[in-house]
C-alpha cells in the first residue's frame, strides 16, 4: 500500500488521455504555461515601478515639497 509505481501512472495517464483527448490536454498544458509565464512577468514588472515611483515622489534638489493633506476616509454626511 505505499507508493504507486510506475505502471499505476501509466495507467492513469491513458485513463485520462481517454476521457479529455491528446489535443484538449496539449490545449491545457499551453494554456497553464501561458498563465504561469504571465504572472512571472507581471510580478517583476510590479516590482520596478514601485521603486521608480519612489524616486519621481522626492525633489531632486532635496527641498521640501509644499502639499495640502486630505482625509481619506468618509465623512458622515457623504453617504447620501
Amino acid at each position: 500500500m505505499g507508493s504507486l509505481s510506475i505502471w499505476h501512472w501509466l495507467i492513469v495517464l491513458l485513463i485520462v488521455a481517454l476521457v479529455f483527448g491528446t489535443k484538449k490536454l496539449r490545449n491545457i498544458g499551453s494554456d497553464l504555461g501561458g498563465a504561469v509565464k504571465g504572472f512571472k512577468e507581471g510580478m517583476r514588472e510590479g516590482d520596478a515601478p514601485a521603486a521608480d515611483q519612489q524616486k519621481r515622489e522626492l525633489p531632486s534638489d532635496g527641498s521640501t515639497v509644499d502639499v495640502e493633506a486630505r482625509d481619506k476616509t468618509p465623512r458622515s454626511n457623504d453617504y447620501r
